[in-house]
């Protein structure tokens, strides 16, 4: 029970930001996501989504706002300006094509503990035109 709660928590935290990308940028996908082994996702309480340096089109604010939707406090900005007290931090990658309007063909998010760095889960989402 306890390991169907954790992996509960995980598509909630990787695989809601996943969807909530795909929402505003509908159409057919493939989502996968994980976690490091024995890791309890139910302490994250705050978290701090970075926002990837190339990104214009405000996905940290997107996943951010579906996060606190969620009831996390959640907050982004630079890499440099994290503030005190978060424990986890999010990084994503994302890409996009062009096929006669702008899409997100990939978007990765990975969910990270905010002290040490280490990689507590990870989601994918892939959808090709």
């Amino acid at each position: 029970m306890r390991l169907t709660y954790c992996h509960t928590r995980l598509t909630v935290l990787a695989g809601a930001i996943l969807a909530t990308a795909l929402t505003v940028f509908s159409g057919c996908a493939t989502m996968s996501s994980s976690r490091s082994p024995g890791v309890d996702l139910t302490k994250i309480k705050k978290i701090y989504v970075i926002k990837l340096s190339a990104d214009g089109r405000g996905i940290n604010r997107v996943i951010a706002d579906q996060l606190n939707l969620m009831g996390y406090q959640t907050t982004t900005g630079l890499e440099t300006d994290v503030p005190q007290g978060v424990d986890a931090t999010i990084t994503y990658q994302n890409r996009w094509m062009w096929d006669i309007t702008m899409y997100m063909l990939k978007l990765n998010v990975q969910i990270r503990d905010h002290k040490t760095g280490f990689l507590l889960a990870e989601g994918e989402s892939y959808r090709p035109s």
